[in-house]
């Protein structure tokens, strides 16, 4: 059956075929054997600088280089092998580039600066982008729940410290969000003995991206911050300008003209603060599917990250909708002043007009008469030259009648005058 599927005659596949059926593996999680530590950084360019990704892949390509790693593929949005006695973990995503270097076995103190020593420091220097991120990620066995307690209040500072049991108890982690002198935030992760090194990757690589993805969220909320006074002092022009709309006699084109400059930067805000917003919206999405993933359940009455995450990350994320929400109820404000404003215009335009037609119905109606007093004095004119010429044709009759020139005209005169009339009137209505 197998074979005769095998040679039946298939369509092709679309283009995007294959590596949309890949992306759903892409970025594996690391399989961590602890004890060991990790150092994780992500960076991005910073605010209005264009990503340059050639230069990301330059920059990972020059430390694989120094420990004869090999590349990753072109093309590639992820890679993971060794570098010397720590394995490398390095991806790509849409704003930002991360790394994180996992070192086996506990050498040294928890949280030690040196550890950022596993990434030379010129090739620190050389990064593409600035830090948005980075934390060192201690991995122990777990000893006994007070022995837990005591470690996390030393490591960590107590009224910000989350701690929780992870995955069915099999692991316990800590963490404050703060960061530490060296700039790192920390994080410990307590494994029990039959923990297995895929479920330690998944705890380690799941903070990173908490972290990782809070800290891009932020940036959203510092966005908020920034739009709070611009969009006061919008929000008070607007308010008064509706005010205005509803005064008798105020000008309708200065009020379009302000109606248009409220406009202008309300989209200019929306402009600059789209991308950010809508991005806040789905990093804080994933941020609450990481802390999911970890199915927590509390130890010993201390907060878990989900309720750190409430308390300190959901009011800055509310902030960032409220002001998006706000934005948008602006530009529906100004939108609708702009319709309100429009029929009020119509409405006095078509008062005007009708002023006009009026006016000129006024002006037919003298024009008309003036006409028709025009047309009286034609008759009068016409009917003079009229009776001109027929007192010339009617020269030799007043010789032969013997009859005086005044009396003559005084008989032709009415005759003329009313052959002028009826023909002049008849003139203008063939015209009508």
């Amino acid at each position: 059956m197998s074979l005769v599927q095998s040679v039946l005659p298939l369509p092709p596949d679309h283009p995007q075929r294959v590596a949309l059926a890949n992306e759903l593996h892409a970025r594996p999680r690391p399989a961590l054997a602890g004890p060991g530590d990790a150092v994780y950084l992500a960076l991005m360019p910073e605010e209005g600088a264009a990503r340059d990704r050639e230069s990301e892949r330059a920059h990972l390509v020059d430390l694989l280089d120094r420990h004869g790693a090999p590349h990753p593929p072109p093309g590639a949005t992820h890679w993971t092998g060794q570098i010397g006695r720590c394995t490398l973990k390095w991806e790509s995503h849409t704003e930002f580039v991360t790394y994180m270097c996992w070192q086996e076995g506990t050498l040294g103190p928890a949280f030690h600066p040196d550890l950022l020593r596993l990434f030379p420091s010129d090739w620190l220097a050389a990064a593409p982008g600035a830090r948005i991120a980075s934390a060192l990620i201690r991995v122990e066995p777990a000893p006994s729940d007070e022995a837990i307690a005591r470690q996390a209040d030393n490591w960590f500072v107590p009224e910000s410290l989350a701690l929780s049991r992870v995955l069915d108890d099999q692991a316990i982690v800590a963490g404050d969000f703060r960061i530490d002198p060296a700039g790192h935030m920390r994080f410990a992760v307590w494994v029990r003995e039959d923990t297995g090194a895929q479920r330690v990757g998944r705890i380690v690589q799941n903070l990173c991206e908490i972290e990782t993805y809070r800290a891009t969220a932020m940036l959203g909320f510092a966005v908020a911050r920034e739009l709070a006074r611009p969009m006061a002092e919008l929000d008070a022009r607007l308010s008064r300008l509706v005010e205005a709309m509803a005064i008798e006699g105020a000008p309708p084109a200065e009020t379009l003209h302000g109606l248009l400059d409220i406009s202008a930067e309300l989209e200019h805000l929306v402009s600059r603060s789209a991308f950010r917003m809508s991005a806040t919206v789905a990093y804080e999405t994933i941020v609450l599917q990481r802390i999911e993933a970890l199915r927590e359940t509390r130890f010993g009455g201390r907060q878990t990250l989900a309720e750190f995450m409430r308390r300190r990350f959901d009011p800055a994320m509310r902030t960032v909708g409220s002001t998006e929400r706000r934005l948008g109820a602006m530009s529906s404000r100004a939108l609708r002043a702009g319709d309100l404003l429009r029929t009020r215009v119509d409405v006095e335009r078509s008062g005007q007009n009708q002023r006009l037609l009026e006016s000129m119905d006024r002006r037919a109606d003298l024009a008309l008469r003036l006409q028709h007093t025009v047309e009286g004095l034609s008759v009068v004119a016409v009917s003079y030259y009229a009776v001109g010429l027929a007192m010339y044709l009617l020269g030799p009759v007043e010789k032969a009648l013997s009859v005086e020139k005044p009396l003559l005209a005084a008989l032709v005169a009415p005759v003329v005058i009313v052959a002028t009339w009826f023909g002049l009137r008849r003139i203008r209505r063939s015209l009508h």
